[in-house]
């Protein structure tokens, strides 16, 4: 979906539609941009930037607090249409998944004009553009989705996808982040073509078990299946503070509370956890976690507060100040049945 969450609020509030829009933290918080629309993005405003930030690039901008009800209730109207298609269909997030369509027979098969046909009746039914990307395996058709957004439709067939992959800069590889970009740069790693003239046992040397993803994605060779409904791993919860802390005494207090709502979500699902997540990002945005898994599940916040503690006094927190706390459980267990869980489904 095209700038999903800001498109969704220009059309539910038409006031608001040629309007550079802002969807997350406001202006004078210290939360971040969940996303943008396009006429935002223009002055260089990005998701996951801080919003005192985007207010400084654009202070005209109309800045909104998600309504993720919302948004949940339009992404399953989305997903009923992909279901018209083809029963192979694997969410990324809200707004974004993927569809094999090797075996419809819709519109004789073709892909294109399936993505075409998608596209026509999302429009229709929620008056918002989607952008889509065909090709033979997920890493393409990821890197076709981006080329011609909004409301783009891109083809990379399979004999130009190593020719796409060699010309692609290493920073638009999906998959790769800033600190492996810049690991690359400093290796000579410029684009896809020179990723593609490294030995596996280089790349495998420099970056692990990524090396052979990265050996493999140079020559357009990505065997990862749709795989749909796909268990979620873990659940949690984050908050970033008006004012950074440090009072570790108070940190712990605010940990058990996210711990205790996402407690009691997992409960709504008929889930428990074995695994335990503490997030700690410091004032200068240094970002660390500190895990246990345990052989049996937590009971209760008050079998989670003895960790909740323990864990931070493994990160600086206190000595250093924090301006963001999180948990996550993982580690996810069903004492009756296996349980897969739509990620589409609302909380």
């Amino acid at each position: 979906m095209d700038a999903f969450y800001a498109a969704v609020e220009q059309r539910d509030f038409p006031e608001l539609r040629g309007k550079p829009v802002v969807v997350g933290g406001a202006p004078n918080s210290r939360g971040v941009v969940a996303t943008c629309s396009y006429e935002a993005r223009v002055f260089g405003i990005r998701s996951a930037m801080p919003a005192a930030k985007a207010y400084r690039l654009c202070p005209e901008a109309v800045f909104i607090r998600p309504r993720f009800d919302v948004y949940r209730a339009v992404s399953a109207e989305i997903r009923a249409i992909f279901l018209d298609f083809t029963d192979l269909v694997e969410a990324i997030s809200l707004d974004e998944a993927y569809l094999d369509v090797t075996a419809s027979p819709i519109l004789q098969g073709s892909a294109t004009r399936i993505a075409g046909e998608i596209k026509r009746r999302i429009r229709e039914a929620t008056q918002l553009t989607a952008s889509a990307g065909v090709s033979y395996n997920k890493f393409l058709a990821k890197i076709a989705s981006d080329r011609h957004k909004p409301d783009g439709l891109c083809l990379i067939p399979p004999e130009q996808g190593r020719a796409v992959i060699a010309e692609l800069p290493i920073g638009a590889f999906h998959g790769i982040g800033k600190a492996t970009e810049a690991k690359m740069l400093a290796l000579g790693i410029r684009c896809g073509r020179d990723l593609e003239r490294l030995a596996l046992a280089t790349l495998t040397q420099q970056f692990g078990k990524a090396g052979e993803h990265y050996y493999r994605i140079a020559r357009g060779i990505d065997e990862r299946p749709v795989v749909p409904n796909r268990p979620r791993k873990s659940w949690g919860a984050e908050t970033t503070f008006p004012a950074d802390l440090s009072d570790r005494a108070e940190m712990c207090q605010h940990l058990a509370k996210l711990a205790e709502g996402v407690l009691k979500k997992l409960a709504r699902h008929g889930l428990q956890a074995r695994g335990l997540t503490v997030k700690v990002k410091y004032d200068d945005f240094e970002l660390v976690t500190r895990a246990r898994t345990l052989d049996r599940p937590f009971r209760d916040i008050r079998d989670v507060r003895p960790h909740l503690a323990e864990l931070l006094n493994r990160t600086e927190a206190g000595r250093r100040k924090v301006r963001l706390l999180g948990v996550s459980f993982s580690v996810l267990e069903n004492a009756q049945r296996p349980v897969t869980l739509d990620l589409f489904a609302p909380d």
